[in-house]
């Protein structure tokens, strides 16, 4: 499992690790029963805090996404498509709510929104 972080963005690291594992139990590199890296070890690759990691696994935890034996690991659950899918779902929502919104500062038209979105997507 390899984690990108990008250290400009402005979402925070524990997000974007979040986001990795997520996408990496969706596409099925991660399956039920897979052992995440220990906190201190993926620190130590990210070259992050391991409290930054820690708040990342205790999300993915509080979601469902894995459970972790004291002393033993973070493993991953049950895969729960359809639970990643509504997130994912939920995500785009709000982008477009935001894309919405700067469309109507510029002014622009549903219709034109619309004829670059359908040029956008053939691509």
């Amino acid at each position: 499992m390899q984690i990108i972080i990008d250290t400009s963005s402005m979402t925070p690291i524990y997000v974007q690790i979040v986001d990795f594992v997520k996408r990496y139990i969706a596409s099925g590199v991660l399956k039920e029963g897979d052992i995440l890296p220990s906190v201190r070890t993926l620190a130590r690759e990210l070259k992050i805090s391991a409290l930054t990691v820690k708040k990342a696994y205790d999300v993915l935890e509080e979601e469902g996404f894995t459970s972790t034996v004291h002393g033993k690991g973070t493993f991953v659950k049950a895969r729960n498509t359809a639970l990643i899918k509504e997130e994912q779902v939920r995500e785009l929502e709000g982008d477009i709510e935001r894309i919405l919104e700067k469309a109507g500062r510029y002014g622009i038209e549903q219709d034109e929104l619309r004829q670059i979105f359908e040029l956008l997507a053939e691509e």
